[in-house]
């Protein structure tokens, strides 16, 4: 929880400096200089319908009494304030809905988007208001994702209406894209397993994350070119008005912006930079890279960590189920290329349902410890001990054929007989072995090493028995 907690908040930290050094470029704060046309224009005009995102927190969002909060509604009224615009709000359901309003000009102008092609055939677009990465978001015992393209039979689960679909399917055709209704339905597919990621806006990432308790999902990566440049969209037929929203977002300056972003998204980015000196501002943006660079080795670093946390059991310390997969994965690879065989062995606790139910769970887990420390002391080099799941194990043997690892799990046998567990009683285990086949796969395997271990409990329990002999 806390290496979870510390990513989230070096990498908002990191986001919000590398966005406010990207806009370092606009204007500082005044009125913004309108001419004698633009002047006329407003007069005869307006007030303007806007349109937005009613559920996009922290960016925007319309509340219980119709009021539009968040970056976007600051930084809009902000713009609009500075160049004598004057909006007028249209609620809408959701952002699709927004996006329909606009196409059939029942709103002149949308709060708060990326510019696409597709958008472009009915939009004009100010300079950006606000710049911030797109991250990609999976469950936590998820790989880091170095190079989207090279993933294979992944899903990405997208909230219907955003830029970053049509061009995710034309980049990235290895990716199946499901739609969802709203940004909380795509991180729930990922945290239920029904899509391997989303690729969402970093602030809109870490405060879905924080907000709504998503604690099995990290951030694995990002996507090189695929910022977010978010804009305010004016429809073509009001082409003077963009140029005059245009002024007012050119005049907001970066304390402004900064500011605004950090009232909703809680978090401080101190040391302000007087940017009228050039010497200071690239002082400042030397800094930012360097603090970058370091955020990514450090969010690699603890991504590393997070990953071997999933894949270690809690209570014994051993490699756990998807740990386990993964190397016979690897071992299956080896066996098909190069023919070198391996062997697994299904270990049951026998009787183990009677030592929770009589003594307890607390004494249960004592059992499995010990046991789990047994196996260890007697496994090969070449094995990997871990758990299957319950007070069932699985030894891994590679370089092993199915006679040699009846030798080591016989020798296992008799130890757990001898070992004292503290129960008053004998401890005993049972064990199924498979060795891999030509053509066979890993699940077949597995299923013939699980009907062994079942003729071993069916013939009275404490004894090994391979696939071969049942």
């Amino acid at each position: 929880m806390v290496l979870r907690q510390s990513v989230r908040r070096h990498m908002l930290t990191l986001m919000l400096a590398a966005a406010l050094v990207a806009l370092t470029a606009f204007a500082p704060g005044q009125a913004a200089e309108l001419t004698a046309e633009e002047r006329d224009y407003l007069a005869g005009h307006g007030p303007f319908d806007f349109c937005v995102d009613p559920d996009w927190p922290p960016y925007e969002v319309i509340d219980a009494s119709g009021a539009h909060h968040g970056i976007a509604a600051d930084l809009l009224r902000l713009a609009a304030a500075r160049s004598g615009v004057t909006l007028n709000l249209v609620p809408t359901r959701d952002w699709d809905e927004s996006i329909k309003a606009s196409q059939q000009e029942r709103c002149q102008v949308l709060s708060f988007l990326n510019q696409s092609p597709k958008r472009d055939s009915w939009l004009i677009f100010t300079a950006p208001v606000f710049i911030d990465r797109n991250v990609i978001v999976t469950r936590e015992e998820h790989p880091y994702i170095d190079d989207l393209g090279a993933v294979t039979n992944g899903s990405v689960a997208l909230p219907k209406g955003t830029s970053i679909e049509e061009r995710l399917r034309k980049d990235f055709p290895n990716l199946s894209v499901i739609i969802t209704e709203s940004e909380a339905d795509a991180f729930a597919l990922v945290s239920s397993r029904k899509a391997s990621m989303t690729i969402r806006s970093m602030i809109v990432a870490v405060d879905t994350i924080k907000r709504d308790g998503w604690f099995n999902l990290k951030i694995s990566g990002q996507i090189p070119g695929y910022e977010n440049q978010l804009r305010i969209g004016i429809i073509k037929s009001h082409a003077m008005l963009r140029d005059i929203l245009d002024k007012g977002v050119r005049d907001i300056t970066l304390a402004e912006r900064a500011e605004i972003a950090n009232k909703h998204v809680a978090i401080k980015v101190s040391a302000w930079v007087d940017y009228r000196l050039i010497a200071q501002i690239v002082a400042v943006f030397s800094i930012m890279v360097l603090t970058s660079t370091f955020w990514v080795f450090k969010l690699r670093k603890l991504n590393r960590q997070l990953k071997a946390a999933s894949l270690t059991d809690s209570l014994t310390a051993l490699p756990n189920r998807a740990s386990l997969n993964e190397r016979m994965a690897k071992e299956a690879d080896r066996f098909r290329r190069y023919n070198r065989p391996f062997a697994v062995v299904l270990l049951d606790l026998d009787h183990f349902k009677r030592v929770n139910d009589e003594l307890g769970h607390l004494t249960g887990d004592t059992v499995l410890v010990k046991f789990a420390t047994l196996a260890l002391q007697v496994a090969r080099t070449q094995d990997l001990v871990g758990r299957w799941g319950g007070e069932e194990f699985l030894i891994l043997c590679s370089e092993t054929t199915a006679e040699q690892a009846q030798v080591m799990t016989e020798r296992l046998c008799r130890s757990v007989r001898e070992c004292d567990f503290g129960l008053g009683r004998q401890q005993t285990i049972s064990a199924g072995i498979a060795a891999m086949r030509t053509g066979e796969t890993i699940d077949a395997m597995l299923h013939r090493a699980d009907l062994a271990l079942y003729a071993a409990k069916n013939n009275g329990r404490d004894q090994v028995v391979t696939a071969d002999h049942c």
